[in-house]
């Protein structure tokens, strides 16, 4: 089997394993459209307040709902054996831990994004702003994955590590969250905002090209 044909096997037995369990579907989604309604309901009908303050309720809201899923990222390969298999194979281990971090961004991020529009329609959003707000999501959304999996990894076998990857990702979240919620305040005040997305740019290439070797290896070190 040739590496390519692997990792889209990877990504293929991830994305069909999901769809056979629905809730790993479904929850993320849910639970990102519950947190944001619930804003309007707490903060009362003022819709210029909501107007101004969406889009870090749905960046919040998505960061919560992705961090809701991260820790499903490699526990039933790890309960199964499957893992296991997945470092016998002559395949650098780095480049199927990045199929599977793509099946999980497929599977829990791509939901939040096509909702995001009826989201930021319902709080209000003007629609430029909105177009930026997607752009950070499109581009930090797979930092989020990226990042989480290093945690995932390192906290697998450790039983219920949920509140122990909250507190290893979180901190590391930080940076993306700034130049985002920058970028969307530059566009709301008619700024340029090609400075923040090219960061966010940044960000995303840096974990894409450094994370999946250190995963990698918190894998085998949860295995030995």
């Amino acid at each position: 089997m040739t590496l390519l044909i692997a990792f889209a096997a990877v990504i293929r037995r991830d994305v069909l394993l999901a769809y056979r369990h629905s809730s790993e579907l479904i929850n993320p989604l849910a639970f990102f459209v519950m947190v944001v309604t619930l804003f309007p309901l707490a903060l009362g009908a003022e819709p210029l307040l909501l107007k101004r303050i969406a889009p870090a309720i749905i960046w919040v809201a998505a960061l919560l709902a992705s961090l809701l899923s991260m820790e499903t990222l490699f526990k039933s390969d790890f309960e199964d054996g499957s893992l296991e298999l997945m470092v016998m194979t002559p395949h650098p281990l780095s480049l199927l831990v990045l199929a599977k971090v793509i099946a999980h961004w497929l599977l829990s991020s791509v939901p939040l994004l096509l909702m995001t529009p009826f989201i930021a329609t319902m709080l209000g959003m003007d629609t430029d702003v909105m177009m930026v707000l997607l752009t950070t999501l499109l581009l930090g959304m797979p930092v989020l994955s990226l990042i989480g999996a290093i945690a995932v990894a390192l906290t697998l076998g450790l039983g219920k590590g949920g509140a122990l990857l909250a507190v290893l990702v979180l901190p590391l979240y930080v940076p993306m969250l700034i130049f985002a919620s920058g970028a969307v305040d530059a566009a709301t005040s008619g700024l340029p905002v090609s400075g923040h997305l090219s960061m966010l740019s940044a960000i995303f290439f840096a974990t894409l090209t450094l994370t999946p070797l250190p995963t990698a290896v918190a894998l085998k070190m949860s295995l030995s």
